[in-house]
């Protein structure tokens, strides 16, 4: 246990000294190192000390000095502005743990498939690098506290993404994620299988629930990060006069958020896709804010709300989504873009990253995403090997 001690001169140290004496306690080995370099003589009066002694002093105050950064080392842990240097003992830690350090980036899977596909790992990939002082949490609906993954999985983009220092995988346990919201009474009373798209709005009511309760940044496992996002308090403007709910960010126990659970569950309909997401952003932005087309690049602000530009994460709107497949005489820059969404939902032929394809996709995976990358060679170089049956 740490004791803290007011110090205004050697006199009020020795009162205390004496005192403590009087109630018979004994000081620890700190203190008497703390005393043994504040309490001095005034160098004026002192008589001259010997070489051996102002040798002991310098030692007495490197030990001190040894002392005193290590508990200040081992207090900056505790704050996520060094959380890089944080040791990752990912087994040991609760998703409150993590998420209570603070602005974590959040990203959610709410399938049940457990291997982590080329672009959600390149989405989680690129946001470990870009914001490597913040924890990156992917939630699985299909992992459970009995699934044993690890670094030595078979799996090769959860070993990938398990190994990176900052990113941190657990399990996605909704009702848990719903108590005290307002959510959580929909959640008791909805049935999944009866609900033609679950898997959204299932996610949609995961993700305001998490940034609600911890604050922080919330990602689709689309979006591939290129620089870090300045604002606290966000929302992404897919077009003029229409938020996304594909990112967005704001601190713990935002009004907003609450308003927007609020009306998840008043106006709930299933059956209309983005009820709960999109539209649902945008018709509450919609109550505080009179919405305005944007001009350029600008971006809007509304009751200590940033509504970001289109062009932030959505320059290439989802019309034009294949365009990230296809091959570009000169790539664009995206000097102002934050991140990229590339519209998996849009995406129903399945169009992937190929090595070697030379496509935007492929120069985006190279850049931001390069772990990923090379797993997707590797992996494309063992499907080309020839197999027993193709050997003579």
């Amino acid at each position: 246990m740490l004791q803290t001690v007011w110090v205004s001169s050697p006199r009020s140290w020795a009162l205390q000294e004496s005192r403590s004496h009087r109630l018979g306690k004994k000081r620890c080995w700190k203190c008497r190192l703390v005393r043994t370099i504040i309490q001095h003589p005034c160098r004026r009066h002192a008589p001259k000390r010997s070489r051996r002694e102002r040798m002991l002093r310098k030692i007495q105050i490197c030990l001190c000095f040894c002392f005193v950064s290590g508990i200040l080392y081992e207090i900056s842990l505790l704050s996520s502005g060094v959380f890089s240097y944080l040791p990752m003992a990912q087994h040991y830690l609760t998703p409150e743990q993590v998420l209570n350090l603070g602005k974590s980036i959040i990203f959610l899977e709410t399938t049940e498939r457990l291997e982590p596909p080329p672009l959600v790992s390149c989405s989680v990939e690129s946001a470990a690098r870009i914001y490597q002082d913040r924890p990156i949490i992917l939630f699985m609906r299909g992992l459970t506290n009995e699934t044993a993954l690890d670094m030595n999985t078979s799996y090769a983009a959860f070993s990938l993404l398990s190994s990176m220092k900052n990113v941190f995988i657990f399990p996605l346990q909704m009702e848990t994620v719903f108590q005290e919201t307002p959510l959580l009474q929909w959640y008791n009373q909805v049935v999944p299988e009866q609900e033609k798209n679950w898997v959204h709005v299932s996610s949609d009511a995961s993700r305001l629930a998490l940034i609600w309760k911890y604050g922080g940044i919330y990602m689709d496992t689309d979006v591939i990060s290129i620089r870090p996002i300045p604002q606290e308090s966000f929302l992404a403007a897919q077009k003029s006069r229409f938020s996304s709910n594909g990112i967005f960010g704001f601190p713990a126990r935002h009004k907003f958020i609450w308003d927007c659970m609020e009306n998840f569950v008043l106006k709930y309909n299933g059956n209309i896709w983005g009820n709960q997401g999109p539209f649902l952003m945008t018709r509450m932005l919609k109550t505080l804010c009179n919405l305005t087309d944007f001009q350029g690049t600008e971006d809007h602000s509304c009751q200590n709300i940033s509504f970001l530009n289109p062009q932030r994460f959505y320059p290439i709107p989802y019309p034009a989504w294949s365009r990230y497949y296809q091959v570009w005489d000169k790539s664009p820059s995206f000097n102002h873009s934050y991140a990229l969404h590339l519209w998996n939902f849009m995406n129903r032929n399945r169009k992937v990253v190929v090595a070697g394809s030379n496509t935007l996709a492929e120069k985006l995976y190279k850049t931001y995403c390069p772990s990923t990358y090379e797993d997707l060679i590797q992996n494309a170089k063992h499907r080309d090997l020839p197999g027993p049956e193709d050997v003579e």
